[in-house]
């Protein structure tokens, strides 16, 4: 029996290529990311020659890296086994009905020792506009729908990497705050980033506009910024890790260390006395 699916790929697919096709998509958190994808690679001080990118957004990735093999997030990657030094999940993976499995396939394209990085949007993206959407909607209709795509925690993410068999896995985070005109406006943005509702369990009729209506007093009296306008967060994920290779430092075995904490410290020892039932 086929598991639920979160996200109705036809409509995020669709969702996309509207706002592709807008005069001025709201791509800017895109490029934030691809800046800050740029600055750690060149942390990581390595010459990269066989690149692959999973994106929506080609076009935008290809000017950074027009080498690059790009592939759409499909639930089955057009990746061949080994064949990358670094493959980069770009602003998808929080859409994926198997976030684990876009991980293993990933990690199976890559070289021994060859990068996986990822940057998605964090648990704490548009929290505040779920929050007035539910409040709203339990006062107008008496009940909840799905409107805002439910989105993994940092702590959560993290894991999966392990799951996935990659190695030395990290997981670190920022949040960028947007100010809007109102909640229209907000929403307005999503659109155009390609980010509108595309949740298989979403509702296919149209919502009541007195729904909105109460949502925008709601955003405007919790979320009010400067000059009237409203705060929306954005947190932005990014998830690093390695395909395993004999090179790369691993965890001493317990009971291997050969100094004691308590000389390295320069404090005394202090011997607990054993518990009962202890050898």
């Amino acid at each position: 029996m086929q598991a639920p699916q979160l996200t109705d790929q036809t409509a995020l697919f669709r969702n996309r290529a509207r706002a592709l096709a807008m005069p001025a998509p709201a791509l800017f958190l895109h490029e934030d990311v691809l800046d800050e994808v740029k600055e750690r690679l060149t942390e990581v001080n390595r010459s990269f020659t066989s690149v692959a990118i999973v994106t929506g957004f080609p076009d935008l990735w290809r000017t950074a890296f027009p080498q690059a093999r790009i592939v759409p997030d499909n639930e089955v990657l057009a990746l061949e086994p080994g064949a990358h030094d670094l493959v980069i999940h770009a602003m998808a993976l929080h859409w994926a009905n198997d976030p684990v499995g876009q991980l293993i396939q990933c990690k199976r394209a890559l070289r021994p020792d060859g990068l996986f990085l990822a940057a998605l949007f964090g648990g704490q993206t548009l929290h505040e506009l779920r929050a007035c959407l539910a409040e709203a909607e339990a006062h107008v209709s008496g009940g909840l729908s799905p409107r805002v795509l439910p989105m993994a925690e940092i702590r959560d993410l993290g894991a999966l990497l392990q799951r996935a068999g990659l190695a030395l896995p990290v997981a670190d985070s920022f949040t960028r705050q947007v100010h809007y005109r109102d909640v229209y406006h907000l929403m307005q943005d999503l659109r155009a980033m390609g980010e509108g509702n595309a949740l298989a369990a979403r509702l296919r009729r149209p919502s009541p506009r007195r729904l909105f209506t109460d949502a925008a007093a709601r955003y405007a009296k919790a979320y009010g910024a400067e000059g009237g306008r409203i705060a929306a967060s954005f947190e932005l994920i990014f998830l690093t890790g390695w395909a395993p290779h004999d090179s790369q430092q691993k965890p001493l075995r317990p009971g291997s260390a050969v100094q004691r904490l308590a000389d390295a410290l320069n404090a005394p020892e202090i011997v607990l006395p054993a518990t009962k039932g202890e050898a």
